[in-house]
């Protein structure tokens, strides 16, 4: 069996501000394809270019050496690695991974070594936050009141999550949240007006839902460590399940850490093992977020596996949920 071809698929989600898909598709002589999503939004024409053009690579080749061609990947980069490098190399080897298990007739799971579990514990991501500009197309209410965010909180017991993760929203015609990092005033400052509604927001939620269920908080790259500081404190009283925030700099999350009480959770924007390992050295968070579809199966196994040794527990993310 041989790679005779790539293909990129991009697709529209309805979602305001627009938010496409990126698909992969690796076909074989054989007739078998593989398949795969990659990628985040903001960069769709570079992303597709890089998996066409690394792809190319593939040609001609056994789709089930997937180690082999992923190093091989790897080190056709060597001069511009990771980000949307590592996010494309990710995507092939992907498709390359449900290659295998198609070629092979087993779940790729078993080729990883087989299950851990039977059942995963899952939280509701980014609960209420789509609701600010995209109600009509989830088909609930509009988030223009506290009410609104609390009965949203509701929501997550009432559907069987035992937790949940939220970001700081302002309820409104329209609403509005902080949330992936995207660009705003506050220039990553913690305003009065920021941790006042986070206060409030949490507190409404905390209060709906009851002690039992646990409220993540994501904060994404939004504030400096000092102004998380601020915000992770003034939330203490609502006993987060964690505090999520991403950082470059991992002695800045690790005075971050040693600063809040809350369980700081991270690493979605980190890939590879060479990424993480300067803050597990540090022990610079306390849940350590692995995002498959942006570094490979392969390069996030190897992270779980180092975490594993720095007793450090995982919580997987996929960026396109």
């Amino acid at each position: 069996m041989k790679i005779t071809g790539i293909e990129t698929f991009v697709v529209s989600n309805g979602f305001t501000p627009p938010r496409p898909w990126h698909f992969c598709a690796i076909r074989t002589d054989a007739g078998l394809t593989g398949y795969s999503e990659f990628g985040s939004d903001g960069i769709t024409r570079g992303l597709v270019g890089l998996v066409q053009d690394l792809g190319q690579r593939l040609i001609g080749k056994d789709p089930t050496a997937v180690e082999k061609h992923y190093v091989d990947l790897y080190r056709a980069v060597r001069q511009a690695p990771y980000g949307a490098t590592q996010q494309a190399i990710a995507g092939l080897e992907l498709a390359l991974w449900d290659l295998a298990g198609k070629a092979l007739g087993v779940p790729v799971y078993k080729l990883m070594g087989g299950p851990h579990r039977e059942r995963q514990w899952v939280y509701w991501s980014h609960l209420a936050t789509y609701r600010a500009n995209n109600w009509k197309l989830f088909g609930v209410k509009p988030l223009r009141s506290l009410q609104d965010l609390a009965d949203a909180a509701r929501e997550a017991p009432a559907r069987g999550y035992t937790a949940f993760k939220t970001n700081i929203i302002w309820p409104g015609d329209p609403a509005r949240a902080i949330s992936q990092g995207r660009l705003g005033p506050h220039d990553q400052v913690a305003t009065r007006d920021i941790v006042k509604q986070a206060v409030t927001q949490i507190g409404a939620m905390r209060e709906a839902v009851g002690p039992d269920v646990g409220i993540c908080l994501d904060i994404n790259v939004n504030f400096k460590p000092n102004e998380a500081i601020r915000v992770g404190r003034a939330l203490e009283p609502y006993d987060l399940f964690w505090l999520e925030i991403d950082n470059q700099d991992p002695h800045a999350l690790a005075q971050l850490k040693s600063s809040v009480r809350a369980p700081i959770c991270s690493g979605e924007q980190l890939q590879t093992v060479r990424q993480y390992r300067p803050y597990f050295e540090l022990h610079a968070m306390d849940v350590v977020k692995v995002d498959v579809q942006w570094q490979g199966f392969s390069a996030a196994k190897k992270v779980a596996d180092l975490a594993e040794t720095y007793e450090l527990n995982i919580a997987p993310h996929n960026y396109n949920g």
